[in-house]
């Protein structure tokens, strides 16, 4: 197999590209990097000679290696057109980016674990406080997110139209957080119609965190 993917079943970034591989219907040979045993492997220096970022997900497709979870997934859309994740219309493809990006870099990376550590540990913030700052955060981007849906006046069980998109592999896991952090989600009931018709497909249940070889 020529295609490796570095992973982590919880982490909200690997869980995009599984999504997006799975509607795809590619395979990779998927490489675990546990994001807290032994303070964090993707420090170590196998895999920062990867990603000197040390963060997955990570693609290695024969002679090209991708970091960052879009950049990822436009790039199987572009190598691998068959089932698109980006609408063919410039007006629809920059929507679709638009609640890509918004997830991607608006909502998760506050969330994300290095922050979350952050916080609770150099700034001393206590775990209450913690949970105030995810719930905070998430909601404030979901209620962004439902709005630009209901402005769109969405057609179809997903983000754009009848079909899947890039916007739906970003959507689904960043919910999967939100009810991991039991965040109140009663105030984006459009976010959450597409959440459950996503999680129907069976691309989207395979790549849930607790099927994944690596959970515990």
């Amino acid at each position: 197999m020529t295609r490796i993917l570095h992973t982590y079943f919880r982490s909200s970034a690997a869980y995009r590209v599984r999504i997006a591989m799975n509607l795809k219907g590619l395979d990779a040979e998927h490489v675990f990097v546990h994001l807290t045993r032994n303070g964090g492997e993707q420090f170590g220096d196998a895999f920062k000679a990867i990603n000197p970022h040390a963060l997955v997900p990570v693609l290695s497709d024969k002679d090209v290696q991708i970091s960052q979870s879009l950049a990822i997934i436009e790039y199987l859309d572009e190598v691998y057109p068959q089932v698109p994740l980006l609408p063919s219309a410039p007006g629809d493809r920059a929507f679709v980016r638009q609640l890509s990006l918004s997830i991607a870099c608006d909502i998760h990376p506050i969330n994300n674990l290095r922050v979350l550590k952050y916080l609770t540990g150099a700034m001393g913030v206590s775990e209450e406080k913690k949970s105030q700052w995810i719930a905070h955060w998430i909601t404030l981007g979901l209620e962004a997110i439902e709005a630009q849906l209901q402005q769109r006046d969405r057609v179809g069980s997903f983000c754009f139209g009848a079909a899947p998109t890039m916007a739906d592999c970003c959507l689904v896991p960043q919910v999967f957080s939100a009810q991991r952090f039991n965040v109140d989600l009663s105030s984006v009931p459009a976010v959450m119609a597409i959440f459950e018709a996503c999680q129907a497909l069976p691309a989207f249940a395979a790549a849930t965190p607790s099927r994944q070889p690596d959970a515990e």
